[in-house]
Order: structure tokens, then sequence, then C-alpha cells
């Protein structure tokens, strides 16, 4: 199966957007078409469970990435990850190093020893309480009021409410044995990712993922640290245009001859 996706601009370098696990590729419209007009090929693409892509049958999403590559006759890729999507974005270049140009990753999830604090600890208990109490809707409102930053407006809200109400739909009645297998990305796999890597994270986010940032920074050989101190979780959603900025910051310093495949 070939992800939902959609693709534009021309440029040598190929930029993926890899949306975060509360979103889907809706996440990057204001990132998408902008970084096509700055010169670049971008493929955002729903993975497996989320937006227009089922979640129906065994998978590993870094694997599907690679696939829908092959699908699109590109032969390297930068990927941006936010989230869930940076963890994705990190299984891929593990393994598939050749194919990887540059990581940019938004609060991202990691394949790290970490045990979670308090407050996601208490997020998690909840989220399953109420899902197991059929309360799709409440489940939802408490994944827009925890992810969301104070920067966040209405319509980023609103948005944010669809994706992750869509995630649900699709991903509560799906048998175990379709679930995503697991990373497969140890930390000794980290250090070996040599390419360009840009790791964010936000001011206002949980204290879990500013740990993980920092030490996703330090094992990655090639990593540049930064924290926006506006953001929450998805600082894609909460200031587009100053994250789009530093997305084609880091894509400018890229080679793009290094990264040309297509």
């Amino acid at each position: 199966m070939t992800l939902s996706h959609d693709t534009a601009g021309t440029g040598p370098l190929t930029v993926v957007l890899l949306h975060s696990g509360v979103c889907d590729r809706r996440m990057w419209d204001a990132q998408f078409q902008a970084l096509a007009d700055a010169g670049h090929h971008v493929v955002r693409c729903d993975l497996r469970g989320f937006g227009e892509t089922p979640a129906d049958a065994p998978h590993v999403h870094a694997d599907d990435v690679r696939d829908l590559l092959d699908h699109l006759g590109v032969e390297r890729a930068a990927l941006v990850g936010s989230s869930f999507g940076g963890e994705v974005a990190l299984e891929f270049a593990a393994r598939h190093p050749a194919r990887t140009a540059a990581l940019t990753l938004l609060c991202p999830a990691a394949p790290v020893e970490h045990e979670a604090g308090p407050e996601l600890t208490a997020f998690c208990e909840r989220e399953d309480a109420l899902l197991d109490a059929g309360d799709v809707e409440a489940a939802t409102a408490l994944n827009v009021a925890l992810w969301l930053g104070p920067d966040a407006d209405d319509e980023a809200r609103a948005l944010v409410h669809t994706m992750q109400r869509r995630a649900f739909e699709l991903q509560l009645d799906v048998p175990e044995e379709h679930e995503a297998g697991p990373a497969g990305v140890t930390e000794t796999d980290l250090a070996t990712i040599a390419v360009p890597a840009l790791v964010v994270t936000g001011a206002h986010d949980l204290p879990d993922f500013r740990a993980l940032g920092d030490k996703v920074a330090a094992l990655l050989p090639a990593a540049r640290r930064v924290t926006l101190d506006w953001a929450g979780h998805l600082p894609s959603l909460e200031r587009p245009e100053e994250t789009l900025r530093l997305l084609l910051d880091h894509l400018a310093e890229v080679s793009a001859p290094a990264a040309t495949g297509r």
C-alpha cells in the first residue's frame, strides 16, 4: 500500500514532512507549498492509521516511508519530523542511512531510554480511561489541551481536534496484529546517524520532550540543538511562519548536490 500523500515543487532536494501522533499531513499546511516555492521538492504523507491512510496490515512506519520514496522515484531525502514523526525519521535514518540527507526533528519522540514524568503519565492514564469509557470526544479535547502551546490560535486548535479525532476513528478498531512494529532503533543506532540534524524543543512543552531532545542531540554526531522559548509541542501550528524560517535555514545548510537523487 502506498501512503496517502501530496507532492509539490521540483527542486533538487526532496523534503519529506512527517506528522505528529495527534495530527496528519494537514499539520504542514502552512509550510508545504512555501517550502516548494523556496526551491524544494516537497512530500507530505499520512502515516498508517492517520488522515487518509488506513491501518490495514502489519507495518513498520519507516519502511512505509521508504516504499513511498520508491514509488516517487526519490533516492535520498531530508526528513522533517514532528513528535512521533521525529521518531519515524530517526528510524528511517537508522534503517536507510544512504537515503537520508538530513534531519529536522521538532519536539521528537525518540527510541532512547526515558521514564515518563508525572504529567505525561497522568495524561496517558486519563486518555486510556476516557477511551475505555468510549468518550472519544473528551479524549480528543484532552489531547488538544495538552499538546498545543500558548501561541496556538483557535484555528490551530480546531485543526488538531479534527486530526486527532480522525486518528482515533482509524485506530481504535485496528486489530493488535496490524499495529506498527517496534521502532527497531537503539541508542547505538542513533550514534551512527551522521547526517546534519537540527533538534528542536519548546520551552512550554512537557519536560519529557525537552529531556528527549537533549538525549537525541547528544547521541547524533552532527546535531544542532535549539530551544524555542515560545513553543509548546507543535511549533509548526503555533507559529507557522517562524517554524518555516527555521526549516528553511536548516535546509539551506544541506548540500543540494549531495542530496540530489530523484
